[in-house]
């Protein structure tokens, strides 16, 4: 009888060589700033989003997915790296002129699948940076994408309210005139160059706060550059560019194994979707771009359908953070918004450790393996690279992703699977921290001088103090502080938080 049982037991220990044996391809589609109630499966109704639908009905939506910070450039730090951003300095939002914040090297989602037989991509929004000490742009930008495991990149190089606006594929920028060089700055390069100050009463898209540097397009963006005509493209044709250039990329791999991180700009500003879904929603340009990225969905899975890839296909669908109605421009998110709530039950947003900042729609979906259904099980972005590892039998260096968990069995919605029993939650350079655990979520705020989050509907009742503790199933808003009444709890995810923060790695 013994050695039954020690099959049974070996084999239970190998699943994860067992699907090495037959790999899915794997498929991470990233939104940026999309919020828990943007979507209609979600709760909802002001707009709806069928692709997305149907994904999560083909598969897992969890009501606890989250990405580890409330800003982009945090979140994709800590997804490819497994490894909490505030542990590295200058991983706040990078500005266009930054160095590559991932360097040659590193351990990385895309390095790990590498290892294990797959083909990588990236295409779409980028915003970790490029080059060593700055981007060359009229060189070759690199360090990138390709010196931490993808084969492939086709980029934003930051993030389009950010200069300049130009496609990177590979090292280079597509379609550069060397007799047209490329200059990229944060000071305006003459006196006279016109800006979203000075030339205010020409712009298409008004900025409310920052936007008003170079002018492209008839919209004012932060910085500053000059030349690369013929390289610049128009912000209306971005998602059909991720889509094409996606679809070629599939075709291209259909054989797999492949991996492809599909990094979404929509719905971030400036919102300036294609015409054919301009007046989509009642909801604005906003509105229009959640149902352009719905879109984008739709056509990824219609790609995998035409290839008859679906049933070997691993998607995962996220967001890099929270909503934000005016992230500076007149755009129509904050007048029109009626009764629709993008956080869903929850307050904060974008910027915020507050729900509404970090907890957003996230689904799995892998035909005949992935069980349909609902998931209150917490997981986060962070941990998509040790999941992924398990899943394709490739160990984890000792060093690496040091703060990426193994819920691969939440992820399939296997029996009786369990997600992560704490997670750390950090705004954008790590100056405010949220703890989860259970049912508990701690808030630590130390910003000074302004309130604890810019909230993007919601307001917070921001405690006094240096913490305040919540109850999320009575209180999923964040509105009652009860540390008064439960200074043991309080003082135990303290301790937690302080021990996490302390510590060089959390697995």
């Amino acid at each position: 009888m013994r050695l039954p049982i020690l099959a049974l037991l070996l084999s239970s220990f190998c699943l994860p060589a067992a699907f090495a044996a037959t790999p899915p391809n794997i498929i991470v589609i990233m939104a940026d700033d999309l919020g828990f109630g943007d979507v209609s499966c979600y709760g909802a109704k002001a707009l709806q989003t069928p692709n997305i639908d149907q994904l999560a009905a083909e598969g897992l939506r969890f009501t606890s997915g989250y990405c580890s910070a409330s800003t982009c450039t945090p979140t994709r730090f800590s997804f490819l790296t497994g490894t909490y951003a505030f542990r590295q300095k200058g991983t706040g939002v990078a500005p266009p002129n930054g160095p590559a914040l991932i360097q040659p090297g590193a351990t990385t989602i895309a390095s790990l699948m590498k290892q294990a037989g797959y083909a990588t991509a990236v295409i779409g929004k980028w915003h970790l940076g490029l080059g060593n000490p700055k981007p060359d742009w009229n060189g070759e930008l690199k360090p990138g994408p390709l010196e931490i495991g993808f084969d492939l990149c086709h980029l934003l190089p930051t993030t389009n309210d950010r200069v300049p606006q130009v496609y990177v594929s590979d090292h280079r920028v597509l379609n550069l005139d060397p007799k047209d060089p490329l200059w990229v700055g944060d000071k305006a390069p003459s006196k006279d160059y016109p800006t979203g100050i000075t030339e205010r009463s020409t712009l298409r898209m008004d900025w409310t706060h920052g936007h008003n540097g170079t002018i492209h397009n008839g919209i004012a963006r932060i910085g500053f550059y000059t030349g690369g005509t013929a390289a610049r493209f128009r912000d209306e044709d971005l998602a059909d560019e991720w889509v094409n250039r996606s679809k070629t990329w599939i075709e291209a791999h259909k054989d797999g194994p492949f991996f492809l991180f599909f990094a979404s700009h929509d719905i971030h500003v400036p919102r300036m979707p294609h015409e054919r879904f301009q007046g989509k929603t009642t909801l604005g340009f906003r509105g229009d771009a959640i149902v352009e990225f719905d879109w984008c969905v739709g056509e990824l899975m219609k790609t995998l359908d035409r290839f008859k890839l679906a049933e070997n296909t691993l998607i995962v669908l996220c967001s890099d953070n929270g909503p934000v109605l005016d992230d500076g421009y007149k755009d129509g998110a904050v007048e029109k918004l009626g009764s629709h709530q993008p956080a869903g039950p929850f307050s904060g947003g974008k910027y915020s450790v507050l729900e509404g900042g970090t907890r957003t729609p996230f689904i799995t979906r892998w035909k005949g393996r992935v069980q349909p259904g609902v998931s209150e099980e917490v997981v986060c972005t962070i941990d998509l690279a040790s999941s992924l590892a398990a899943l394709t039998g490739v160990a984890l260096p000792e060093n690496a992703c040091r703060d990426s968990f193994n819920v691969l069995p939440a992820l399939m919605g296997d029996s009786g699977a369990k997600g992560r029993d704490h997670l750390l939650l950090q705004d954008n350079n790590g100056t405010s921290f949220g703890l989860r655990m259970g049912d508990w979520k701690l808030v630590r705020s130390k910003a000074k001088g302004k309130p604890q989050a810019t909230v993007s509907v919601k307001t917070h009742k921001d405690a006094a103090g240096l913490h305040a503790l919540y109850f999320l199933p009575n209180d999923p808003g964040e509105e009652n502080d009860v540390s008064a009444q439960k200074p043991e709890k309080t003082q135990e995810l303290i301790a937690k938080l302080d021990a996490l923060i302390a510590a060089d790695r959390s697995r």
